[in-house]
């Protein structure tokens, strides 16, 4: 086998260099110099185009012919909805999260369920195959026709895979997995980057359906480079305290669906079990009514979740009083307070405000900005809402109501939950009344305030 050339790559601006050095000659940066592969250089023929000739062509628009992906299920139905309908043969998916959170489960979950009608290859370089099946059994899971490898080395499970010709692979980790052309050690940017575009570029030649796991550093952001989650076509974080038996999976990025969408599981002794209704994990009924609770109408994807804000104001004996949330936007509080007090003329400035997205749901929508203040209001008072009010609208700082996305079907949601009552924008007013929900339309903050009194 012929010695493969190495070359040093700038992360900071492509540069490349035959030695490794402290210090960018183009850009100045110090120790950004990685190891990578050297691009193979073809034959010159004597023209500057020498080595393309019949390789690609150029297509007029009108000749291309669209056919519907045909799509798998993975028997999950949670998933199915994250993946944007199910699984498409040729595509590559990376899966990110915290240590613990079940990504291993899941896709061992997934194989074992599609195995029977499938073929499928379980590839592991973390785990020895025992540990693998005595998971399998732990769970429960079919496994004679679960297929399985322990490996490292991104040549060699190339080379097995072309062998058994699987239908959906899985790569646990990305992270472990090495090349032989690089020097470097596992897991750093270029082994990463390198294993991953022969992993991608085999999964499109041969229409394999790829699930790669990958690891998050401390702040929740898939390790290693980001061109990795650019050569994939769908990118899923899996969300969740690991001392909560919840988990959600969100889609970051999916070529074959929509962005943002969410699948909710709950861990239990058989592995992750699909949750359908999951309104039902982020509402809590209180026994009686408390002040600083109320309930919004969020919109992942295509779905419409309902989920409980609450709220804490409690006076402050700091020189700048405290603005912590979870699960919403530090920034967007202050804001609002500001608002509240430039157009309700209700000042805070003394008080430490506290707000809790209740399940450990992450909002990033503007849809939570009236519910928001009705929680600080409610709690600043301290006088309850009322239990079967729904609230959700964005909040300008000329201190009007801005309408969102998908009003009705908002709406709808809350009615089916049993909801009797709505404050919304008066642009998401529903066109033809929703039985049992009486919905109040409002333009100014003034306006959905005044309702409260």
């Amino acid at each position: 086998m012929a010695k493969v050339r190495v070359e040093y790559l700038c992360r900071e601006c492509g540069a490349r260099f035959p030695k490794w050095s402290g210090q960018c000659a183009d850009c100045g940066e110090w120790n950004c110099l990685e190891e990578a592969a050297a691009p193979t250089q073809k034959a010159d023929t004597g023209s500057r185009f020498a080595g393309y000739a019949g390789e690609s062509a150029i297509t007029s628009a009108s000749d291309i012919t669209l056919q519907e992906e045909p799509r798998t299920t993975t028997r999950l139905s949670e998933l199915d909805r994250v993946l944007g309908g199910g699984l498409v043969y040729g595509s590559v998916t990376l899966l990110g999260g915290d240590p613990g959170i079940g990504k291993s489960t899941l896709l061992l979950q997934c194989l074992a369920n599609l195995s029977a009608a499938n073929k499928t290859l379980y590839v592991t370089g973390e785990e020895s195959l025992q540990q693998v099946i005595l998971r399998a059994r732990r769970l429960n899971l079919p496994e004679q026709d679960l297929r399985l490898l322990t490996e490292t080395c991104v040549e060699k499970v190339i080379a097995l895979a072309a062998q058994e010709k699987p239908q959906i692979m899985v790569i646990d980790s990305i992270q472990t997995i090495y090349t032989e052309t690089l020097q470097s050690a596992p897991g750093s940017v270029s082994q990463v980057r390198e294993s991953s575009a022969r992993l991608v570029r085999f999964a499109k030649q041969t229409g394999t359906a790829l699930f790669v796991v990958g690891h998050v550093t401390k702040e929740g952001a898939l390790a290693g480079p980001r061109v990795l989650e650019h050569m994939v076509d769908t990118v899923l974080y899996f969300e969740g305290d690991p001392s909560s038996r919840y988990r959600v999976i969100r889609a970051v990025k999916n070529r074959f669906g929509a962005v943002n969408e969410l699948g909710v599981f709950a861990m239990g002794e058989k592995g992750l079990q699909v949750v359908s209704n999951p309104s039902a994990i982020f509402l809590s009924r209180h026994p009686q009514p408390v002040s600083g609770s109320v309930i919004m109408v969020t919109r992942e994807g295509t779905r419409s979740i309902l989920v409980e804000a609450q709220a804490l104001v409690a006076e402050s004996h700091l020189g700048n009083p405290r603005r912590v949330t979870l699960g919403l936007e530090q920034n967007r509080l202050s804001m609002l307070l500001a608002v509240l007090h430039r157009h309700a003329g209700i000042a805070m400035f003394d008080q430490d405000v506290y707000l809790n997205v209740v399940g450990g749901m992450r909002i990033s929508e503007t849809a939570a900005d009236l519910a928001t203040i009705f929680a600080t209001l409610s709690s600043f008072r301290d006088r309850p809402l009322d239990a079967n009010l729904i609230v959700f609208g964005e909040v300008g700082l000329a201190g009007e109501v801005r309408p969102v996305s998908n009003g009705e079907e908002r709406l709808q949601e809350a009615a089916k939950h049993g909801f009797e009552t709505a404050i919304v924008p008066h642009a998401n007013l529903p066109r033809k009344p929703i039985p049992g929900l009486k919905v109040t339309g409002v333009n100014r903050l003034a306006e959905a305030l005044d309702l409260l009194d």
